[in-house]
């Protein structure tokens, strides 16, 4: 019998009733990814230990609370929760080193750099919250596909196993789901013309 994985979303909701299991859970799941992020940007091990466990007390302390309502996007809050306290580390040492990641990840996530301007990082955040709005706009299919690749970090074939689907459902709907991201953005282009 297949070992059932449960969804961020379900572990995030039984860690809010107090299942200590489920945050374990979700640690051991993201916490590659997470750490790997984090160093990447710092390049020191003590460092991204330190900013790691503070991105979990803030994750703890969220759910403790009550706050999150982010149900389905667990793994972006986390790393925009990383991403912040990145962001404050370099802004406390003046020393701003950031270099845009090469994953399919950081099509949806800008990182600022050491040659971002404050324009230049509006704008790269306004396309990014443009971006975010749009994919809300897509059918949940692919919305759900976008999220286990792009976000989650999935294989196709972890995709298929995870969701019951076959491999070729996964590719069609990321395709029609890119079809349809150009499609709203050259939309949004046409009526930026036009009101110019």
């Amino acid at each position: 019998m297949a070992k059932v994985i449960l969804p961020d979303a379900v572990l995030v909701r039984e860690y809010a009733s107090g299942n200590e299991w489920a945050l374990a859970q979700l640690i051991e799941r993201h916490q590659a990814r997470i750490f790997g992020f984090i160093f990447s940007k710092v390049k020191d091990r003590n460092l991204a230990d330190d900013i790691f466990q503070e991105t979990f007390i803030k994750v703890i302390n969220t759910i403790r609370k009550e706050n999150y309502n982010e149900e389905g996007k667990f793994i972006p809050w986390v790393m925009r929760i990383a991403h912040n306290l990145v962001i404050d580390h370099f802004r406390k040492s003046n020393k701003v080193q950031f270099q845009r990641d090469q994953e399919e990840y950081s099509i949806f996530n800008t990182f600022i750099d050491s040659e971002m301007n404050i324009e230049t990082r509006m704008i790269a955040e306004q396309i990014e919250d443009d971006l975010n709005i749009m994919i809300l706009r897509l059918p949940e299919e692919q919305q759900e596909i976008i999220r286990l690749r792009l976000y989650d970090d999935l294989s196709f074939k972890e995709i298929a196993e995870q969701t019951g689907m076959s491999i070729n459902t996964a590719l069609g709907r990321m395709r029609y789901a890119i079809i349809n991201l150009r499609k709203m953005i050259h939309q949004k282009q046409i009526i930026l013309n036009n009101t110019q």
